[in-house]
């Protein structure tokens, strides 16, 4: 099963919307994702409608932040991408009549239902802040400065596609 990215690609994103002065457009941020400016547009635009950026068109325009990074959780990222499946397991016959099929379907969905709610609960309990904090203290580890971080060629190559 092909993994599912888009949660910390959005993550990363959304952290350097708050570190930009002005909008950022699908194509400066799918650079940094090393992705398509098209996959990009249909990502924020989920965000976009759960309130977490805004958009404007047109000359200057991009992505920006509708809130505070401290207003914004994990978990509501998670829900704004449409809660993508966790787990590749799940049962081989969901409308079975055999009574040891249902009950190894049973055990699956109740272990899988508390894995997905402690999932949830992690998420609920972190915010971007938390990540933006992160960031920073990686950067003190380092001995840099976002503005030294950004010039430096290791920022560059993360950003262009060639680092990640």
């Amino acid at each position: 099963m092909r993994q599912d990215n888009r949660m910390p690609r959005v993550l990363h994103a959304l952290l350097h919307l708050d570190q930009m002065d002005g909008p950022a457009t699908s194509d400066q941020l799918a650079g940094m994702l090393n992705t398509n400016p098209a996959v990009v547009r249909r990502t924020m635009a989920g965000l976009r409608d759960q309130g977490f950026v805004t958009s404007t068109k047109g000359h200057g325009g991009g992505w920006l932040l509708a809130k505070p990074l401290s207003e914004i959780t994990l978990a509501g990222i998670y829900n704004a991408l449409g809660a993508p499946k966790l787990f590749a397991l799940g049962y081989s016959n969901d409308t079975s009549e055999c009574l040891m099929e249902q009950a190894a379907n049973a055990a699956t969905a109740a272990a899988l239902a508390a894995a997905s709610e402690t999932f949830l609960h992690a998420l609920s309990s972190v915010t971007m802040a938390d990540l933006a904090d992160d960031f920073e203290v990686r950067l003190k580890e380092l001995g840099l400065t976002p503005d030294n971080y950004r010039q430096s060629d290791s920022a560059k190559k993360a950003h262009t596609g060639t680092g990640h």
